[in-house]
């Protein structure tokens, strides 16, 4: 291996993931190492596990095998949710270091000693503690991300404890970062990238532990002239002193992702949800009374174990009756140490026809949402360039295809069709 190897990343799983590797990347970038994409033979490589899911935490193991034909000499670490979960699954040859979801950062500082970066304190003075908490958050001040948008993290673990959810167990209690660190991160931001997403295992839950809230924040960022898209929210968030705050943004991205699961009450009493089906819709017409056009996008759980058929219709209906821009759509995935992890699962077919008629209900939902934006002027920031086409998103999260486009750039496009999973120019 040379004396400065080259070091890639290769992260599955959420947003916070994701910004967990771009603020390693950014450390090892500062100490001196060479990073590259994922796509390309490296001489390290990094693994930053998911284990949201059963099929989360395969992928993650496969991830080494993939690894591993391209370079069979690699040197790999892992880390993350499934290495916290069982970390046995990854002891192999080739996986010289197994760490769960803390530490990360210092694991960045590890290989850059190791591979002969930076040993001047570099570390020091580009990482903070910024939690008074027994778990403590690191806090980069910067990232190095190979995406157009930017993810800021400004909160980390769960304290819902869903009964089909391991994530609080393995990310820990609710902790959040504080407002300077946030406000300081994105102000850096704002010279390289057009849009920042505020990101988060529980990202409703910020400001809780430390007097504040997410509303609050919204408020504080009300001057920048950036576009801010938010992660994935909880039903209680939503009110008219958030929604108010959001309204205030000069480029606030009217994208609401609002985490259902399921639309029968009894089953979401039953997945610990704290909310009926009647005050999620409530919910949902609060933000449409704001921002009328939004999109409003969901995640849903089919074949949970309690779910009978009449409760899947049940969230069938409901799901039609929000009209949904669009749905993230998942078979139960039955985890080891949750409280559903005790209960027998239904059987696969008839997981695999609710999720087959539920992704039916998805498509449909979809195509009515893109429809109505055809004909109207819209803010696209490209991204992406796929067979051809300049893709990106407009602020509502529909995905634009174009001919014409530059990556990083905003432009203002009238949609005249739809195009695959969204419109094109």
């Amino acid at each position: 291996m040379t004396e400065r190897p080259s070091v890639a990343f290769l992260t599955l799983g959420c947003k916070v993931n994701q910004y967990d590797a771009d603020a390693m990347r950014a450390v090892l970038d500062y100490g001196g190492l060479r990073v590259c994409d994922a796509q390309d033979r490296a001489d390290v490589y990094v693994i930053n596990t998911c284990a949201v899911t059963a099929e989360a935490e395969r992928k993650s193991r496969q991830a080494v095998t993939r690894i591993l034909r391209i370079n069979p000499d690699a040197e790999i670490y892992v880390c993350g949710c499934a290495s916290q979960n069982n970390f046995s699954q990854f002891a192999r040859d080739g996986v010289k270091f197994i760490s769960g979801t803390k530490g990360k950062l210092a694991l960045a500082e590890e290989l850059v000693r190791k591979y002969g970066g930076s040993d001047d304190g570099f570390f020091d003075k580009i990482v903070t503690s910024d939690f008074d908490t027994a778990e403590k958050y690191e806090e980069f001040r910067g990232t190095l991300t190979m995406r157009t948008r930017h993810y800021v993290k400004i909160q980390d673990g769960c304290n819902n404890f869903c009964s089909y959810c391991i994530v609080p167990y393995l990310r820990g209690r609710s902790r959040s970062r504080s407002m300077s660190g946030i406000l300081r991160e994105i102000e850096t931001a704002e010279t390289a990238s057009r849009e920042v997403v505020l990101t988060g295992i529980n990202l409703s839950a910020y400001g809780k532990d430390i007097g504040t809230s997410l509303a609050d924040l919204l408020t504080a960022l009300q001057s920048c002239d950036i576009r801010v898209r938010l992660g994935s929210l909880e039903v209680g968030v939503i009110d008219e002193r958030f929604l108010e705050a959001a309204k205030g943004m000069k480029r606030f991205c009217p994208h609401f992702h609002l985490s259902l699961q399921s639309g029968d009450d009894a089953v979401l009493r039953n997945m610990n949800r704290r909310y009926t089906a009647e005050e999620y819709y409530d919910k949902v017409a609060l933000i449409r009374q704001y921002f009328p056009e939004a999109a409003v996008t969901t995640d849903i759980i089919v074949g949970y174990p309690t779910e009978s058929d009449e409760a899947f219709g049940n969230s069938l209906a409901f799901c039609k009756k929000v009209g949904f821009a669009d749905m993230h759509v998942f078979p139960y995935s039955s985890r080891k140490g949750t409280v559903a992890g005790k209960l027998p699962v239904l059987p696969s077919a008839a997981v695999a026809e609710r999720q087959r008629a539920m992704t039916a209900l998805k498509h449909e939902l979809s195509t009515e949402y893109r429809l109505k934006q055809l004909g109207k002027s819209v803010e696209v920031l490209f991204e992406t360039k796929e067979d051809g086409l300049w893709c990106g998103h407009a602020p509502n999260y529909v995905k634009v295809y174009s001919m014409q486009g530059e990556r990083n750039a905003i432009a203002d496009v009238v949609p005249t069709a739809l195009f695959g999973d969204g419109v094109r120019v």
